[in-house]
């Protein structure tokens, strides 16, 4: 069976969690079955992989255009795949339109959704309604669609209650936990301004508004004095949130010390020091499917403190590998806390329990890697994807 995979994210240019699914998905997959990737960006020198810009007419157009044209790209070069599977709605486009003209399968991972994610109308002004229309139709049109978690399941139900739900599949994100492992590095520590000997509370994620990162701040406030607060942090959305962080960790660091902020993107080797050395990592995103970043975290053996919204529950277990915050959320899509300032309380509280109960985090980290290696493997996943490619193309869906 040859499966055609689009992506706008491929190494070496991702950026968040859609782009680590693809990259460890098609590793595994290529294991049993012939898998071309087509990916946006720069040429890539991989066996099988193919690489699309963005046509030359179309330089100055709106950015949802642009993906609109190397979506164009891409069709013609999927004729004689067997299932054509798009990861985002950059790739929703080609799978889509690649399904019609070929009269193949289309399955579509999602891993965020247009409706949830109205804050991005900020970065895309009206592209975001292109990138929402070409969700829409890419979805109601696919012979199946693969949820990273239950709770993205429901959120796509809810947001398009058109479809069958039988079409709807929860294959989990994973991780490799070889890869993914605790190191002991002091002296890399140091060169990042992490001082191995305080506790600390570890942040790392994009700068937009679904990962919550401007709520961890105000919570940071709170922490007991000797707690280090570690951001890794980059690639703002905007430069409006950007400004807003900047505001804020610029309070922080005039009320504490050991506020150490690493906005460059960091190796996996630099990461996995970092985790490991976290006293409890923080995820206080208000929408997160899965949150791949949760399993890194746990792979690396560090507690973790989450938001208990969208597929975080179905990773970290409250009171076992971390612990999970209490959220009320207001009902438009943008995951805003219905009483922000609950919110900061209640995330403070958990961070400072966690914190300064360092035995009883480690033993949050311990059940937090095992949990990551029995239960989120990629060969697993891989398994449950090919047998989903086998089902719809003998269904003829």
């Amino acid at each position: 069976m040859r499966v055609d995979i689009v992506t706008k994210e491929y190494p070496p240019e991702i950026y968040g969690g859609a782009g680590v699914h693809v990259t460890e998905l098609v590793k595994a997959l290529r294991e049993s079955l012939d898998v071309r990737v087509r990916a946006f960006g720069a040429d890539r020198e991989e066996d099988g992989t193919t690489a699309y810009g963005v046509p030359t007419e179309l330089a100055a157009a709106n950015a949802a255009v642009q993906t609109l044209g190397t979506d164009l790209e891409i069709v013609p070069d999927v004729a004689g795949a067997d299932v054509v599977h798009s990861h985002t709605w950059y790739a929703n486009f080609a799978g889509h339109l690649a399904s019609l003209l070929h009269g193949i399968p289309h399955i579509v991972t999602a891993h965020s959704l247009e409706p949830l994610r109205p804050w991005k109308a900020e970065q895309l002004g009206g592209g975001y309604a292109v990138s929402s229309w070409i969700e829409k139709t890419a979805y109601e049109g696919a012979a199946a669609i693969v949820a990273v978690s239950e709770g993205m399941r429901q959120d796509i139900l809810r947001s398009y209650p058109s479809l069958d739900p039988d079409a709807v599949r929860v294959i989990y994100n994973g991780i490799d936990v070889e890869s993914w492992h605790p190191v002991e590095d002091p002296s890399l520590l140091a060169e990042l301004g992490v001082d191995a000997s305080r506790p600390s509370v570890v942040f790392v994620g994009r700068i937009t508004r679904q990962k919550g990162l401007p709520y961890f701040l105000r919570a940071a406030e709170r922490l007991p004095a000797d707690v280090q607060v570690v951001l890794c942090a980059g690639a703002p959305d905007t430069p409006q949130i950007m400004a807003e962080v900047e505001e804020l960790v610029r309070g922080l660091q005039q009320t504490r010390e050991g506020v150490v902020w690493i906005d460059r993107m960091l190796s996996r080797h630099e990461l996995c020091t970092v985790l490991s050395a976290a006293t409890t990592f923080v995820c206080p995103s208000v929408y997160e499917p899965l949150g791949i970043v949760n399993l890194e975290a746990m792979a690396c053996g560090a507690a973790v403190v989450g938001t208990a919204t969208g597929g975080i529950p179905e990773v970290v277990v409250d009171g076992v590998t971390g612990r999970l915050v209490p959220i009320d959320q207001v009902q438009d899509g943008t995951g805003t806390p219905t009483d922000p300032e609950k919110f900061v309380a209640d995330l403070a509280a958990v961070l400072t329990e966690v914190v300064s109960d360092p035995e009883r985090a480690r033993a949050y980290g311990r059940a937090g890697r095992e949990r990551a290696t029995n239960d989120f493997s990629w060969q697993s996943i891989a398994d449950q994807t090919a047998a989903l490619y086998a089902e719809v193309t003998a269904s003829g869906r």
